[in-house]
């Protein structure tokens, strides 16, 4: 019985995530034959193969809503309100196949997002331009990702990296980076803690940053049955995010309920994922 609760349990997650394709694209990334961007033993593996990834990934959501020009590139054009669920399916599916998919295959996936940045452009409601294919929006955008994947695994993750596998980590994801459009990515840890703190002076929450972080926090497209556990997800993703970018999304800070019942409710979730999805050998 407790192996028939995991499997649907599983299967419900990787529906969710990487939609009702899953399955086919789970098999072409991991089964086609050919030379990858990143071998077995890179540490982009471990972390994008890691259930802290869902707590990650809000928190990402979250942090680059902060650059006014990022965040209206995301309300005009993204739909993640009308489908929030293809975004992230979207999104996933890009990941795993630059991760773990043939280079041919990671290229194309590249190839096919750049041509959508190449045709989101606009202004903002203050009359300032954008441009998703700006290679300064996009350094922006691969920074925060990265940050949030990167603490959220050093917190959740089952096997955490030390301090060269973390540097590694970031070295790993500046190569999908430039193959985006990004310029310089940052290549190590401290290269990218510089490079968020420069981008420092150009963050504010704009209304739509925060009506973004209302609705993934406390209106998500979810059945109300399952809604508490993604607030103990969210919650953690909150707990990830530097002290100033809560402070401008006005998400308050409890250290003491933090410490005692959040940050645990965080590790119990990711175990409880990570063992639900388990008895896939293989994970997009």
């Amino acid at each position: 019985m407790l192996t028939g609760v995991r499997e649907q349990l599983g299967q419900a997650l990787f529906r969710r995530v990487a939609g009702p394709g899953g399955p086919a694209t789970r098999a072409r990334i991991h089964h086609t034959p050919g030379p990858r961007w990143f071998g077995p033993d890179r540490p982009i593996r471990t972390v994008h193969g890691d259930a802290s990834m869902f707590i990650g990934g809000l928190t990402a959501l979250l942090l680059q809503s902060l650059h006014p020009l990022a965040m209206a590139a995301v309300a005009g054009h993204s739909g993640f309100r009308g489908d929030p669920w293809g975004r992230l399916q979207r999104t996933s599916t890009f990941l795993a196949v630059t991760t773990y998919g043939t280079a041919a295959d990671a290229q194309q996936a590249v190839d096919h997002v750049r041509g959508i940045h190449e045709r989101i452009r606009g202004t903002t409601g203050d009359g300032v331009p954008y441009h998703a294919a700006d290679p300064h929006l996009l350094g922006w955008v691969h920074a925060a990702e990265t940050d949030s994947f990167l603490r959220a695994h050093e917190r959740y993750g089952a096997r955490p990296l030390d301090a060269a596998g973390y540097d590694a980590y970031v070295a790993d994801t500046a190569r999908v980076a430039e193959a985006l459009g990004a310029v310089d990515p940052p290549r190590d840890r401290g290269e990218l803690a510089e490079r968020l703190a420069a981008y420092r002076p150009e963050l504010r929450a704009t209304p739509e940053a925060r009506a973004a972080a209302r609705f993934l926090l406390f209106q998500p497209p979810l059945p109300l049955a399952v809604r508490p556990f993604y607030g103990g997800l969210a919650a953690n993703a909150v707990t990830l995010l530097p002290p100033w970018a809560r402070g401008l999304l006005w998400l308050p800070r409890v250290p003491v309920v933090e410490g005692l019942a959040v940050r645990p409710t965080g590790r119990a979730l990711t175990r409880t994922i990570r063992w639900a999805m388990t008895p896939a050998r293989e994970r997009i």
